[in-house]
């Protein structure tokens, strides 16, 4: 069974990666070449060496590339991939009159591969014109085939890696918050305020029940609302106020965000490691803007830097991981710019709704 996998993950991979690509256009051309040399022959037995069936020879073979390479990179990518079956339907056809138009004028021109040298009838020209049609059909057709079993195979990994990869960054982030540091420091300042302030204890469990909610329930999902992830977000940054002297936020939202769904615990990691890597400045402050504008989600984290450069976590959930999970989920739809000075850091991720 282990075996198996592997020689599936190896086809899959010889077909899918980059890495391969050569090799793939070398497997090719050793099938083309196993296809046209067959023009030598006039027999089984009778092979035929002369120059004129070798320029023959060298037609068929660039008249097959063309018809591979074409269909592989202008007919396939600009219709069938993007669902224009009908036009693509059309595109081949028109293709397909004007390879049987070269393919006419290279048998004029290398006479001595034809059949036969007799004049042909009506209906055997006819046979001909419908065989060879349906032959580079069938040929497009194949190769269509080929690049659409390679886009499932490349989608259906895609799909694999994102969903492993939004797994152990959400994993991750509950491992790294919700423990039970986390939930005994807020529920102690709880207890410590029941007495002197309840009603600021009452908000601080009500808040605290509010991201466990969003979190173990919320986060499962494909889509939430961004009002829902921009409460998570207030709610994680007053808590944070709470427990610190020293600590201001703001939250400012632009635009109509109404109707907006974005993907659970997106921007948190961001607002994660603005609290976690400023905490000896002696006013740290996290800002936070949401812009949605013409399709489009603009997000803003600013923080204040330490005095002294912080020591990174290593299991923490670290950039690399923050923009895997964006290529993953929004491909080119988005644009993630860092910069910083010597007092603040910044964040501006904008995405293609």
């Amino acid at each position: 069974m282990i075996r198996t996998l592997t020689n599936e993950n190896s086809i899959s991979s010889f077909l899918t990666d980059d890495k391969y690509r050569i090799y793939r256009h070398l497997v090719l051309q050793a099938v083309i070449l196993t296809i046209t040399i067959s023009i030598f022959f006039d027999a089984p037995d009778k092979l035929n060496t002369s120059l004129n069936r070798f320029y023959g020879w060298i037609t068929y073979y660039l008249f097959l590339n063309m018809l591979v390479y074409f269909n592989a990179y202008v007919l396939f990518p600009r219709f069938l991939a993007k669902n224009r079956l009908f036009a693509y339907v059309i595109s081949v056809v028109l293709f397909t009159v004007f390879a049987l138009f070269v393919m006419v004028i290279l048998q004029e021109l290398f006479y001595d591969i034809a059949v036969t040298q007799q004049e042909p009838s009506g209906i055997a020209i006819f046979l001909s014109i419908a065989s060879s049609m349906l032959a580079i059909f069938l040929f497009l057709g194949g190769v269509s085939a080929l690049l659409l079993f390679k886009r499932w195979m490349i989608s259906n990994r895609h799909i694999s890696d994102l969903r492993l990869t939004t797994f152990r960054s959400e994993l991750s982030f509950l491992k790294s918050q919700i423990n039970p540091h986390f939930l005994f420091n807020m529920i102690n300042n709880a207890n410590i305020l029941v007495d002197e302030e309840p009603k600021t204890a009452s908000r601080i469990l009500v808040k605290l029940d509010d991201m466990l909610q969003y979190q173990f329930n919320d986060s499962t999902k494909d889509q939430v609302s961004l009002n829902a992830d921009i409460a998570f977000l207030s709610d994680f940054l007053e808590l944070e106020k709470v427990r610190r002297d020293y600590f201001e936020y703001t939250v400012t939202v632009e635009g109509n965000i109404e109707n907006i769904e974005v993907p659970p615990l997106l921007f948190i990691p961001f607002v994660e490691n603005a609290v976690k890597h400023n905490l000896d400045s002696k006013m740290s402050f996290v800002y936070l803007r949401f812009k949605a504008e013409n399709k489009q989600l603009l997000f803003e984290c600013k923080n204040s830097k330490p005095l002294k450069p912080a020591k990174r976590d290593a299991g923490g959930i670290g950039l690399t991981n923050i923009k895997r999970r964006l290529n993953l989920l929004f491909e080119n739809n988005h644009v993630l710019k860092i910069s910083e000075t010597e007092s603040v850091y910044t964040v501006c991720l904008q995405l293609n709704l």
